[in-house]
């Protein structure tokens, strides 16, 4: 039995999205706008998930994508737009259900609480382990001025993703995957995170686990306890009386 739908949508800019809906056996109590878990739709909540403007299939996939869509063409202005745009669908698919928008690495930064219930994010991008230096920053932001699309090499190890060592090698081998990024999108990053770190957030947890980027991905059952305190969370906001605690 296939767990999800697939469907592709015309989204902003008339950009074609590839998209996956996980739907519960029975009625949804909840829907997350994210990109994995069926799990969430086993406890009766649906997911409405998309591959991001510049990368995966809306990127990739030779058939369907978007004439002018490409790996890494996107910036946060674009990527913020399909955002609420996801949000959109997702209520107009699944009506009156509370919604909640989970957002991971570029997307736990890429935020917004428009019309939402609540929202999780995870490993969200801040700073870079080996910052570049500052000279080539501020050229690397003004090029991206004149020349958005322009990509440069973004190597991400498919070994820092998590302690399995399966999903390095499966990221490695993801022939969705390329390790370059845009000008635009690149700059976006890695200001965007910044700015999270100097004014966009007030509280952080201060007993967070050693776990590698994707939480969602450990062993040794990181993953499964990360999986239940988020559904969890959100069962306990689904309330319309609660004011959920961002």
């Amino acid at each position: 039995m296939t767990a999800f739908s697939e469907s592709w949508l015309v989204g902003p800019q008339r950009t074609q999205f590839y998209t996956r809906t996980y739907c519960p056996a029975s009625t949804a109590k909840a829907v997350v706008v994210f990109h994995v878990f069926p799990a969430w739709s086993a406890r009766d909540i649906a997911v409405f998930a998309y591959d991001q403007r510049g990368f995966g299939r809306t990127a990739l996939d030779s058939e369907m994508k978007s004439k002018d869509s490409s790996y890494a063409k996107t910036s946060w202005k674009e990527q913020l737009e399909d955002i609420e745009w996801a949000i959109n669908h997702a209520k107009s698919e699944f009506g009156s259900v509370p919604v909640f928008l989970y957002g991971h690495s570029m997307g736990g930064a890429l935020e917004t609480i428009t019309g939402l219930a609540g929202v999780i994010a995870t490993a969200s991008l801040i700073l870079q382990t080996k910052p570049a230096a500052k000279a080539a920053r501020w050229i690397g932001g003004k090029a991206s001025l004149l020349a958005p699309s322009l990509t440069i090499p973004a190597e991400v190890k498919g070994q820092d993703l998590s302690h399995d060592g399966a999903v390095g090698d499966a990221y490695s081998k993801d022939p969705m995957v390329k390790q370059v990024g845009s000008l635009r999108g690149v700059s976006d990053m890695l200001d965007g995170g910044e700015h999270l770190l100097r004014t966009d957030y007030t509280r952080w947890p201060t007993d967070l686990p050693g776990g590698y980027h994707e939480l969602h991905n450990e062993p040794d059952g990181v993953k499964e306890k990360l999986i239940e305190e988020c559904i969890t969370w959100v069962e306990a906001h689904l309330s319309p009386n609660i004011s959920p605690k961002l």
